[in-house]
């Protein structure tokens, strides 16, 4: 079983314009140009560490960062620019492109 099954972790959904946004963040203040990949669950530590900041609560956070985002620099480039729209997909046409998957063997 995945973690997510185990309770272990929770799923949250983020458009896209919140992970580059989180993204930026991170690359002004760490210094790194995080891959627009690890930018979901910045995303979503960034709301964490508000939620805490606003409630008082003390709390460590751990996230992962996997690659930079040197080869996505039009991507965030388009971010910055105003460009990035968030597309929701409808339950049907996610589940046509759900049917389009290949088979994996378990």
């Amino acid at each position: 079983m995945a973690a997510y099954e185990l309770g272990l972790i929770e799923a949250v959904a983020k458009t896209q314009r919140e992970c580059f946004e989180a993204g930026v963040r991170f690359a002004r203040t760490e210094g790194v140009i995080p891959a627009p990949e690890p930018t979901h669950a910045l995303a979503a530590c960034v709301e964490e560490a508000l939620r805490c900041k606003r409630t008082g609560e003390e709390k460590v956070i751990l996230t992962a960062l996997c690659g930079h985002g040197h080869l996505d620099l039009p991507a965030y480039g388009r971010f910055l620019a105003g460009e990035m729209e968030d597309r929701e997909l409808s339950d049907e046409a996610l589940a046509a492109a759900v049917a389009q998957l290949p088979k994996v063997p378990a």
